[in-house]
């Protein structure tokens, strides 16, 4: 359609509200929690429109006024599906994660990272980004080298590293033999929406195999938690240099973490705690405040997952069982540094969100800022 006929076209549109312009209508419902826009929706088909309108969500995020939402990938046993999920929050009212109908099932194995208002997934070959303020997919052009047992992480918000094996070969050490895998390092800019030209392979020898229990970025760097110890390694993006993990940081068996102004936090469930490593300490330290809730709602827990959920704050998803059946909850968690660097944690709320026996699992889970 020609930009002449999309000005025709809204000037022959009634206004939204008839004594005020669209331009103010917009910023006012710009300023609307988003938990109200499936209302708004009902109001007349103009408004309909406005809320599915991607300018509407330019204009929050010009006006930085955007929301943090949760979303997770769960699987059906039923069907054995997996499928994306949103947190709905809703007014006074319990939470609930809601199936994203308009969405194909997601990949199991696939990276999911997001960035702005959409949420990337890196799957074995393809990929594609979902925008979550229209919950469409688009199909971005496929990663430039396969690789296997990928790492994905975004560095400074607008690039997605992928990191993952090229090929394997033996190293002779000791008088044995050990398997050795070389990394290749690949850029996606989601500015341009294209791979970076040049694949950045590197030349280490990065640990005893591929597998890695999580990884994060903090101050630049790709932290990358291995199986065992001894293959933990950061990579840094700007001078493209690896090392291995400090061994304080190393010495946690962290998984499931996420990163909030720039400290990791995970939920080390033996020790029934929340766990924040700060990079410029150098230390862990045990998030003050929720020992007795962690105690009870999480003392049988299999698995945790935290997530950033905007600053100074984090969401921790984690199964539960109550009269026999199979759910999974979500707390929010304030967070807060106190005098002498002391970091303590206020529950804000604490939900079962999927309650019908179907999932006990978690895939993958990410914040997305709407």
């Amino acid at each position: 359609m020609s930009e002449l006929m999309e000005q025709f076209l809204e000037l022959s549109v009634s206004p939204l509200i008839p004594s005020l312009p669209d331009d103010i209508t917009l910023d006012i419902v710009a300023r609307v929690p988003r938990s109200h826009y499936p209302t708004l929706s009902l109001v007349t088909k103009n408004f309909r429109k406005l809320i599915a309108s991607p300018k509407l969500y330019k204009r929050r995020s010009f006006l930085g006024i955007t929301q943090h939402h949760l979303y997770a990938v769960l699987r059906n046993h039923n069907t054995g599906e997996f499928s994306l999920y949103i947190l709905h929050r809703k007014l006074n009212c319990t939470n609930r994660l809601v199936l994203v109908r308009s969405l194909p099932p997601m990949s199991s194995r696939g990276s999911y990272v997001p960035v702005g208002s959409k949420l990337y997934v890196f799957n074995d070959i393809d990929a594609l980004s979902i925008d979550c303020t229209s919950h469409t997919v688009q199909r971005i052009s496929d990663i430039p080298q396969r690789m296997s047992y990928k790492v994905v992480n975004v560095v400074d918000g607008k690039k997605i590293y992928v990191i993952g094996d090229s090929f394997c070969h033996v190293v002779e050490e000791n008088g044995g033999w050990w398997k050795g895998w070389r990394k290749a390092v690949t850029v996606f800019d989601t500015e341009t929406q294209s791979w970076e030209p040049k694949l950045v392979k590197e030349d280490m020898c990065v640990g005893l195999g591929p597998f890695w229990s999580d990884s994060v970025v903090m101050e630049g760097k790709v932290y990358m938690k291995g199986c065992s110890k001894r293959n933990s390694f950061v990579y840094g993006p700007e001078e493209r240099k690896w090392e291995l993990m400090d061994e304080m940081m190393n010495s946690k068996e962290w998984e499931g973490a996420c990163v909030v102004d720039n400290v990791l936090y995970y939920h080390d469930r033996s020790g029934k705690a929340m766990m924040a490593y700060d990079p410029k300490q150098g230390c862990w330290s045990v998030v003050n405040g929720l020992e007795e809730f962690l105690a009870v709602e999480t003392a049988r827990s299999r698995w945790s997952r935290t997530v950033n959920y905007g600053p100074n704050k984090l969401a921790l998803f984690f199964p539960k069982r109550q009269y026999g059946e199979k759910m999974i909850c979500c707390a929010e968690i304030a967070l807060e540094r106190r005098q002498g660097g002391e970091i303590w944690g206020k529950v804000q709320w604490c939900h079962i969100v999927i309650e019908d026996g179907l999932f006990d699992d978690m895939v993958k889970c990410a914040s997305v800022a709407i």
